[in-house]
């Protein structure tokens, strides 16, 4: 299988191994401070996106035409959000200010994890295996401070765990879409953006199609399905797999 360009990428940088630990800090008395936050060509995963859309008090459409770049997975065709960047001369991401990043508590998974670079593959059993890596930028001095981590203990200041979730299970289904050589027609292609960029749309749709009715789900769920965001995504992603590769352990139909 040919490797993708994260994955080269990855590969080319410093391994953290277990039980090893790192040196990093990022606060505004580091010289570089903010310099990471330009030039970017980041891709905001579903989590990603309801994430800042609720921090910044936006609906799924309102959020993609202001801040999003609609963008296509190669082969599939399968629609992304990318962050737009402002139009100055170091193409800023539009959250940053002098004092720091205005949506901290909301950034996106790329951005908590910096400088770790986090590669994930997917097991038979279930499940993921994980590698580490340290990615040096040339302009970075935040190598140069003397806080020390270790990937748990980073993963958990940083916030990562809710968002790993949500993204690993988005990586292991684009994968899977992927391996699969589906192409998606404009119906699909639009159901999807629905479904996992437009959370807060996409619950007029369950509403108005009773489509939940339908499908073997319990009244629990369906319930937290309406009412929660995060659940609704979640949600989301198994009306996707069902649309694109039919029914499965997670959602299917009712019988009869």
């Amino acid at each position: 299988m040919t490797q993708d360009p994260t994955e080269r990428f990855l590969e080319d940088m410093p391994e953290i191994r277990p039980g090893q630990s790192f040196q990093f800090a990022c606060h505004p008395d580091v010289p570089c401070f903010n310099a990471c936050c330009s030039g970017l060509k980041l891709t905001l995963t579903p989590y990603d996106a309801l994430r800042l859309r609720q921090a910044l008090g936006l609906g799924g459409e309102a959020f993609a035409k202001r801040h999003g770049l609609l963008v296509r997975a190669p082969g599939s065709g399968f629609p992304l959000l990318r962050l737009r960047m402002l139009s100055d001369a170091k193409a800023s991401c539009p959250f940053v200010r002098a004092e720091g990043c205005s949506v901290y508590a909301h950034r996106p998974a790329s951005c908590r994890t910096y400088p770790v670079g986090r590669a994930t593959r997917a097991l038979p059993e279930g499940g993921h295996a994980e590698r580490f890596f340290l990615v040096r930028e040339p302009h970075c001095r935040g190598f140069e401070q003397e806080a020390e981590w270790d990937i748990a203990a980073w993963s958990t200041d940083q916030g990562l765990a809710e968002y790993n979730a949500f993204n690993d299970r988005f990586a292991a289904f684009m994968s899977r879409l992927t391996e699969s050589g589906l192409t998606l027609d404009p119906g699909r292609t639009n159901m999807a953006f629905l479904s996992l960029y437009q959370t807060d749309r996409f619950r007029e749709f369950l509403t108005t199609s009773k489509a939940m009715d339908r499908l073997e789900l319990s009244e629990e769920r369906k319930a937290r399905i309406m009412d929660e965001e995060a659940e609704r995504l979640d949600f989301g992603l198994d009306w996707v797999e069902m649309l694109l590769f039919g029914p499965g352990d997670r959602l299917s139909p009712k019988k009869g």
